[in-house]
């Protein structure tokens, strides 16, 4: 589930609802659930991906069936329960446009949504796809399932602090076990990482960065008994700091996450200086300063170091 700007949290059902093939719902902190759409095979049908929360406050997601192609959709739903279809794959000819979105989306920095498909494409081994919150929708890449790229990409895409995005697939490599791929917004894809089994096999879920700048990820098999691994992987990423939560108005606690915090000289929000309290080595607590502007949150270490957020800070 997601936790919006509401407080509530969001999910989806993978079947269920008045037709079986699933529902978004909302669920209070207290417990109380509510259906906000029942899928009707048309407008999509098993979603499985986690939702996210838009910029303009709507919940955007994907659905692996169904649709106008029964090969899945993109959809937006308000807090409401509005629910609109932004894509339906296999909408092109031979579905070159990918199908089977089991990921969840991203939405990046330029505003856009990025995700995946695990199959179809013109190889049938899926594609990494934009789309516009208007819902116009480009291929940026079509896996050809050898040792380039790879194929079957199943998690969702994160982006990176440089700007680009990365993600595994199950398969493909220079083993076929599965790789680690880098591509960046206009479509040109870096392979990074090639799994041998000693390393791990068959990465299904996603990537995640820390604060370090490594990517942090597990793969299903592979490894010294078998039976899967859990691994980083330095991609050349300067480290930084996040901040819980991403939002508010002048006033609002924040809580900064980071690593070698002690003795930190200084807290801004785009500029303007902030009071901080140093819990830890990887944790100050702070407030939303008078005067604030949305953009960066900056720290500066005791070695004088600045360490910006990987997200701009919105002030309400």
């Amino acid at each position: 589930m997601v936790q919006a700007s509401t407080g509530n949290f969001y999910g989806t059902t993978s079947n269920g609802g008045t037709s079986i093939y699933g529902t978004v719902f909302e669920i209070t902190p207290a417990g109380t659930l509510t259906t906000l759409h029942s899928f009707e095979f048309t407008d999509g049908s098993t979603p499985i991906g986690t939702l996210i929360q838009a910029t303009n406050g709507n919940m955007c997601g994907t659905t692996t069936a169904g649709g106008a192609g029964d090969h899945g959709t993109i959809f937006e739903i308000t807090p409401s329960g509005t629910l609109t279809t932004l894509y339906n794959f296999c909408s092109q000819t031979g579905c070159t446009d990918g199908g089977g979105a089991y990921a969840g989306l991203v939405q990046a920095s330029d505003g856009n949504f990025y995700g995946t498909t695990d199959n179809d494409g013109t190889h049938n081994d899926g594609v990494v796809f934009e789309i516009t919150p208007a819902g116009v929708y480009t291929v940026l890449h079509d896996f050809a399932g050898g040792t380039t790229d790879g194929n079957e990409p199943l998690g969702a895409l994160v982006q990176a602090t440089n700007g680009d995005f990365y993600r595994t697939t199950q398969y493909g490599g220079t083993g076929n076990d599965g790789t680690v791929f880098e591509i960046t917004s206009s479509g040109t894809v870096t392979l990074v990482h090639s799994f041998d089994v000693t390393d791990g096999e068959n990465p299904h879920g996603g990537l995640v960065q820390a604060t370090n700048g490594n990517l942090y990820g597990t793969a299903s098999f592979g490894g010294a008994s078998g039976v899967g691994t859990i691994y980083s992987l330095g991609v050349g990423l300067r480290p930084f700091v996040e901040t819980q939560p991403t939002s508010g108005k002048v006033g609002t606690p924040v809580i900064i996450r980071g690593n070698n915090l002690t003795g930190a000289r200084s807290v801004t929000f785009n500029g303007t200086a902030a009071n901080f309290t140093v819990v830890s080595g990887t944790e100050i607590k702070t407030s939303v300063p008078t005067g604030a502007t949305s953009g960066r949150v900056q720290v500066t270490t005791s070695h004088g170091t600045g360490l910006n957020s990987n997200v701009l800070f919105r002030v309400k």
